[in-house]
């Protein structure tokens, strides 16, 4: 009954290929179940989700631009949108207040940017899961592709938004003096440690003082879906993250930094704010004392 598939989505953040499968082969897909492909990539990957869409995508599907989705005022990359243009827009996709969103994204991680399903639980959407191992995943099972695309009738969706779920740059230069909380990096080992080359040219990679990195990567299995708890949890304390205490995650533009929330998530511990400049805004900003790097140094 899809009563149950709503209480199943509120447990777990996570559904399979073969869930929403069965949901799609019920007919499920409308008013009360959307499916977003929410798929996003740097440029130099010279890939255009919304193009990729319209060829192919999981029947019953609508696109989520982030882009399009954000603070268009804003010199950064995808800055969260007001509650306003945020309602405005997922409105206009059928989604309202009592919809169950499923995400996913066409990354050959199996899970890039759809962790980003952290915008809806921001505005005061729980309902939502992120398909685990996303697209590849979905192809991986034998599932079918269509390039069939009606827009949906369009809902009222209002928006509340949990403020103390972001941070600033002056909340993170604050903690980077004082130290009280828990900052997780989720970039590769090289951007962080200023080894490997930051996508955008613009910047140069190295982290903030007392950033931890756990590279998003980290948290998804070889086929490209979620670790199980317990080696989640291995990997947080591995990391030295204490999950019980304040805990704050970044990454190059608020991205992948949600792969950390969606772990702790899963883990119990709902609530991981995202800092939404990010390393982007960070190097525009920062002094070079506040940028530790074993590469190229930022000039005064």
């Amino acid at each position: 009954m899809y009563s149950y598939s709503i209480m199943a989505a509120q447990i777990r953040s996570l559904v399979s290929a073969q869930w929403l499968a069965d949901a799609i082969k019920n007919n499920l897909v409308g008013p009360k179940l959307r499916v977003l492909d929410t798929s996003w990539y740097l440029p130099k990957t010279k890939r255009d989700p919304k193009a990729e869409f319209v060829q192919k995508h999981i029947p019953g599907s609508s696109f989520f631009d982030i882009d399009e989705c954000s603070d268009r005022s804003s010199a950064l990359d995808h800055m969260l949108p007001s509650p306003e243009l945020f309602s405005r827009y997922v409105g206009a996709l059928g989604i309202g207040n009592d919809t169950h969103v499923v995400v996913y994204d066409t990354s050959d991680f199996g899970s890039y940017s759809a962790p980003r399903w952290w915008m809806f639980r921001l505005f005061g959407h729980s309902l939502v899961s992120v398909l685990d191992g996303g697209w590849r995943s979905w192809l991986a099972e034998g599932f079918a592709a269509s390039s069939d695309h009606c827009r949906p009738a369009s809902a009222e969706f209002s928006a509340s938004l949990q403020r103390g779920w972001v941070r600033s740059y002056e909340d993170v230069l604050e903690n980077s003096r004082t130290g009280l909380v828990q900052v997780v990096d989720a970039r590769s080992a090289g951007r962080f440690r200023g080894t490997e080359p930051e996508p955008r040219e613009d910047t140069l990679p190295g982290h903030f003082p007392g950033a931890i990195n756990m590279p998003f990567t980290s948290f998804l299995d070889p086929s490209g879906k979620e670790l199980a708890e317990e080696d989640l949890s291995r990997l947080f304390r591995e990391a030295g993250v204490d999950l019980s205490k304040p805990l704050w995650a970044t990454c190059g533009s608020g991205v992948t930094a949600c792969h950390v929330v969606l772990a702790a998530h899963l883990l119990g511990h709902p609530g991981v704010c995202v800092y939404d400049g990010s390393w982007s805004e960070w190097f525009k900003r920062a002094s070079p004392d506040l940028i530790i790097t074993e590469g190229e140094r930022k000039k005064e």
